[in-house]
């Protein structure tokens, strides 16, 4: 949770060339990603913004205007606002994630990917015996794969072992594609799975050096993916605690998890709110089967209820019958009004957390965070 690494930014003569695009389209691009509707008056110069962010960032940081000036044109590339709420989310995350340490040092990186090999060979029935002669095996560099995963001091060292060995190892690609450890990259620890479905249905606006989830780990690939993950959608959402619990648990997650609360007020069967409406390995998920109880209630069948959950990672989940149908039916039983935002209960797992942590005790500390570096700067 508190490890993230990237690049250096984009050189200063491509920058410039960014933020001079910016200007002259800035006027075309719309929409503000806060909770509420943006007041628009007329709009600052860039320079007089990217001056504003670096003024809210942390007076001890390297780099402060090129941190600025990422963060600026991550917002600006994507039609978002960068107001000074919507800045100061996107600090906390960024100080909550890696405290602004573009490629920090993890202590005992490689004890932790060994464990975690070990443990994916046990899930996918594999013999360690071997999996560990294939790390035994030598590797580019003249080392061996296991060497070079003990040698791994940042998560980009041990990314670029696992993907040389997956490429280079035979039956690499089969047997091990989906074993780099490293889901989560960069300042802002964005899930590489997320930036690669944005980036399929949004360009990416730099240019790519090797693919898109190298890209992550970049300072400026990072943010512009991050900010994506914070602002790019519109849930129900009247505080920003419930975007910080999606930056953790996926977007719409909190909504999803209110959802669940609903259905469990309305059948009286206990649901975990953890924002998971179907299973993706198949099969019915609880909070389905909950539904399938009341179906004949809700004056729905179950090809209804299924297409309706599966619009769970979308806005489109509050326009179906059965979301308003839940909530109506479900205030009636409480007789008061039911949250639409709920933060997820989900524990926390992954080879870099060795604490239990909850998705709850995230969204609070990054609030905190917010909260300071609104009151700090006001």
């Amino acid at each position: 949770m508190e490890g993230g690494l990237a690049k250096k930014t984009v050189a200063g003569s491509t920058a410039r060339l960014v933020q001079l695009w910016v200007l002259g389209m800035g006027v075309l691009l719309g929409g503000c990603a806060s909770e509420g509707p943006a007041t628009r008056g007329e709009a600052p110069e860039p320079a007089q913004t990217r001056d504003g962010i670096e003024a809210l960032l942390p007076r001890n940081i390297s780099d402060r205007a090129g941190w600025a000036g990422d963060i600026y044109t991550g917002f600006t590339l994507q039609g978002l606002e960068p107001t000074r709420r919507n800045v100061c989310a996107v600090i906390s995350v960024i100080q909550q994630e890696s405290n602004f340490r573009v490629d920090p040092v993890i202590p005992g990186l490689g004890a932790m990917a060994r464990r975690e090999i070990d443990t994916r060979a046990g899930r996918a029935g594999l013999p360690l015996l071997l999996v560990h002669g294939a790390l035994d095996l030598e590797s580019s560099t003249g080392r061996t794969y296991g060497e070079r995963i003990d040698a791994a001091r940042t998560e980009k060292d041990l990314s670029d072992v696992y993907e040389d060995f997956i490429g280079a190892v035979p039956l690499g690609k089969r047997l091990f594609s989906d074993w780099n450890p490293i889901r989560t990259r960069g300042p802002m620890q964005v899930s590489v799975s997320f930036a690669e479905r944005y980036a399929a249905h949004r360009q990416y606006p730099y240019p790519v050096r090797e693919s898109v989830a190298d890209e992550v780990f970049t300072r400026r690939g990072s943010l512009y993916f991050g900010i994506a993950h914070l602002f790019a959608y519109q849930p129900p959402y009247d505080s920003y605690l419930y975007r910080f619990a999606d930056f953790n648990a996926g977007q719409f997650a909190s909504r999803n998890a209110a959802f669940q609360n609903a259905v469990s007020t309305a059948t009286g069967v206990p649901l975990v709110r953890d924002g998971t409406l179907l299973l993706h390995t198949g099969g019915l998920s609880e909070t389905e089967l909950a539904l399938l109880g009341i179906a004949d209630r809700l004056g729905l069948d179950q090809r209804e209820i299924h297409s309706a959950l599966e619009s769970g990672q979308s806005r489109d989940l509050q326009q179906t019958r059965l979301y308003q149908r839940v909530f109506a039916m479900a205030e009636r039983e409480a007789r008061r009004p039911l949250p639409r935002a709920v933060v997820p209960t989900i524990a926390l797992h992954g080879p870099k957390i060795s604490r239990r942590l909850t998705t709850s005790w995230y969204a609070h500390r990054v609030e905190g965070r917010y909260q300071r570096c609104l009151g700090e700067r006001s």
